[in-house]
């Protein structure tokens, strides 16, 4: 059993920072008791992704899910960290009142549930709090990035080995890359100390002689200057190891290649040790003077740190510690810049923005080095000569307009795509930065392309993301996640299938015939999504994930060799019209068109049962949440047994059909005008959309035909 002390106190701050922010409409009929339970377990939830991101508290707040049918998940958060990088934040809160929150098998399968459904973009499985978050999950999903997986538990208890073990595993199995997929522990301690923030109690105290000092007093106390890695290895000892970097957003265990270089130039040049790295940011609560004399720039100087924490250089840390277990003479003649602050006489939350602003900033990449290769140079020059456009080198530079150029970057995804290795295709989708390392970037710019060749590949991609983007908006689910993720596969099989004859040769005739191919890219990108999908179905499972199957090497390898193959044969496309919204769709003798009438008759929906409206497609979701938000009556339904106008709308009070509404909705909303598959939107919650509850009673229908006796009528 926890100290009563700190729980008290966990309790009460939770109250006084959440409360105000955290909405309980929906347990406003609840006991007493039972919303207070649910409110500390939302506000730890809140507190875990203010852990994480280092949010204020009420935009912590706003990520939270918690609700009947969360799938698991308590709270959702979308960071972008980079150039197309984010960061993904799942929660999982667990409150007890005695400081004794469990998490067991029950509540793992229920978390991966819940990140499977996200990763298909299957968010109509979750209530209907995931929509203000589904579009920016959708972005996320869809690009480079990682996951965390947060585990808020209010215990002092380690997780029992083996679900330790069985949560390692579930990752494992879902990830293609190392680090991809993560989880953190918060627990009771964690979660205290988060909810003091600055004020937390850290007893981590350090001794810092700093050479060739420098000092900061406006507006703040900070001071600067260089550290010996020797001594830096000695802040990593004992119980500081575990506390050192409680502050830091991403701590030394992240994965990451940078560590292992950062230990290779302390063993092999560590001479040159303070000029390759960032050096070292560390917070302190205060400091005392250490040695004797005043501070006089330049000399040296003594401190000692107390609530000392390093914010900002973990794995420079880390790495210090590691290489000098392995070779202390070489390793130790490293020095190292650092940076100290004293938190004494800062705003209550400067310790929170000096940790989010010290671990967000751009760093120095690979592909920053090879913008000043000639072969680039030249690039640049002939796509002015050659076809009068912008090629732009350097990160950071406005990209031109579609129609003026392209980027060194988009290049280079470009080039990968039509690569003759469906691979490198692959690698560009896993992690576009390591098209710049140096065998990859001699297989896409080594022969060097032409700007004629590297202009007509930048198009082809371009036009298959653009009739994906296109047939996405008609889709949802699975299907609409292939559509995200299959860019870079099916421009390969595209390429490798057309007439790629004179893709270099200039001239008006070759331009007019390269034209004239560009214009079977939205048909032939349409052929290919069908395919692809069939294809991934059936080599992997239809419960695999497409994002595994577009960066994986082999995966990618054998799906492109397929769909070249079905490409070119002419046969007849699968028929996915399930997994699209548009009523033309519709099919399979008007089944699904008569899905309100299948409910009518099996009498599944009690009349005055209020029905939820639910964005389906991808423009949905970024054109619909803020208009329904303005007023909440727009999203609500009352459900009347009545087979052609079922939906009495609470925004006006008028009886409709499902896809009526529906498209009268999405026609105020975002101006569009799409004969639409309204079922598909309008949710009983709990039990899914109408088109799901039909679904499953002509399932059973079926299912009860078939056992039926057969009658000899002869």
């Amino acid at each position: 059993m926890a100290n009563p002390y700190y729980m008290r106190h966990l309790r009460k701050g939770l109250t006084k920072r959440f409360r105000p922010h955290i909405d309980m409409s929906d347990r406003a009929k609840s006991d007493p008791k039972e919303e207070e339970r649910a409110f500390l377990s939302r506000a730890v939830a809140a507190l875990a992704v203010k852990h994480e991101t280092g949010w204020s508290d009420r935009e912590a707040a706003a990520g939270l899910i918690d609700d009947f049918v969360d799938r698991g998940i308590d709270a959702v958060a979308v960071e972008e960290r980079g150039e197309d990088r984010y960061h993904i934040t799942l929660a999982q809160a667990k409150w007890s009142e005695n400081g004794s929150a469990g998490f067991g098998e029950r509540e793992l399968r229920a978390l991966f549930r819940g990140l499977d459904d996200l990763r298909a973009l299957e968010f109509h499985r979750f209530n209907s709090r995931i929509e203000r978050h589904a579009a920016a999950l959708e972005t996320a999903l869809d690009n480079p990035g990682t996951i965390r997986l947060v585990l808020a538990l209010v215990t002092e208890n380690d997780l029992h080995p083996n679900i330790r073990r069985e949560l390692e595993d579930g990752i494992a199995s879902r990830s293609w890359l190392p680090g991809m997929i993560d989880y953190r522990v918060i627990d009771l301690r964690g979660l205290y100390q988060e909810l003091l923030g600055d004020h937390a109690e850290r007893k981590i105290e350090l001794d810092v002689w700093l050479e060739g000092a420098g000092m900061e007093t406006i507006p703040y106390e900070a001071f600067y200057g260089t550290v010996s890695v020797a001594e830096i290895a000695e802040w990593y000892k004992g119980d500081n190891k575990a506390h050192l970097f409680s502050r830091n957003l991403r701590d030394a265990l992240d994965v990451s290649e940078v560590n292992p270089k950062i230990q290779l130039t302390l063993l092999q040049e560590p001479e040159h040790f303070w000029y390759f790295s960032n050096g070292i940011t560390l917070l302190c609560e205060s400091y005392e003077p250490k040695g004797k004399g005043e501070f006089r720039p330049g000399a040296g100087v003594g401190f000692r740190l107390k609530g000392a924490s390093v914010v900002n250089g973990a794995q420079t840390v880390d790495a210090v510690a590691r290489a000098m277990q392995r070779n202390p003479g070489t390793a130790g003649k490293g020095r190292v810049l650092v940076r100290i602050i004293s938190l004494k006489r800062c705003p209550e939350d400067f310790g929170d923005r000096v940790t989010v602003a010290a671990n967000t900033q751009n760093p120095v990449q690979e592909r920053d080095f090879k913008s000043r290769d000639q072969v680039q140079f030249d690039l640049r020059d002939d796509f002015v000569v050659s076809l009068g456009l912008t090629y732009v080198i350097r990160r950071g530079e406005p990209a031109p307009a579609a129609v003026a150029g392209c980027t060194m970057t988009e290049a280079a995804t470009a080039l990968a795509a039509t690569h003759r290795l469906a691979e490198m295709g692959a690698r560009a989708k896993r992690d576009s930065s390591v098209l710049w390392e140096k065998d990859n970037y001699r297989e896409l710019f080594g022969r060097r392309p032409s700007a004629v060749h590297v202009w007509r590949v930048v198009r082809l991609l371009r036009e298959v993301r653009a009739a994906l983007e296109k047939l996405r908006g008609d889709l949802y689910g699975r299907v609409a996640s292939a559509a995200g993720h299959a860019d870079l596969l099916i421009t390969h099989a595209i390429f490798h299938t057309m007439d790629t004859s004179g893709l270099d040769d200039k001239g008006e005739g070759h331009e007019a015939e390269w034209e004239a191919r560009l214009a079977d890219v939205p048909d032939l990108t349409a052929r290919a999504l069908w395919w692809f999908v069939e294809i991934a179905d059936t080599a992997f499972g239809e419960k695999s994930r497409y994002a595994t199957a577009v960066r994986t090497g082999d995966r990618a390898k054998v799906v492109a060799r397929r769909l070249q193959e079905r490409l070119s044969s002419g046969d007849k496309v699968p028929d996915y019209s399930d997994y699209r919204v548009s009523e033309q769709t519709l099919g399979k003798a008007g089944r699904l068109a008569n899905a309100v009438r299948v409910i009518i008759d099996a009498d599944m929906i009690a009349a005055g049962t209020v029905l939820e409206f639910r964005p389906v497609t991808g423009p949905d979701r970024r054109g619909l949440p803020n208009w329904l938000t303005a007023d909440p009556r727009r999203g609500r339904a009352v459900w009347r047994n009545h087979k052609t106008k079922p939906l009495v709308w609470e925004a006006d009070g008028q009886a409709y059909a499902p896809s009526t509404l529906t498209r009268q909705m999405r026609t105020e909303a975002m101006g569009v005008h799409q004969q639409v598959q309204g079922t598909r939107y309008w949710h009983v919650p709990g039990e899914g959309s109408l088109a799901d509850i039909a679904a499953e009673l002509r399932a059973v229908d079926e299912l009860d035909a078939d056992d039926a006796p057969q009658v000899d009528e002869g």
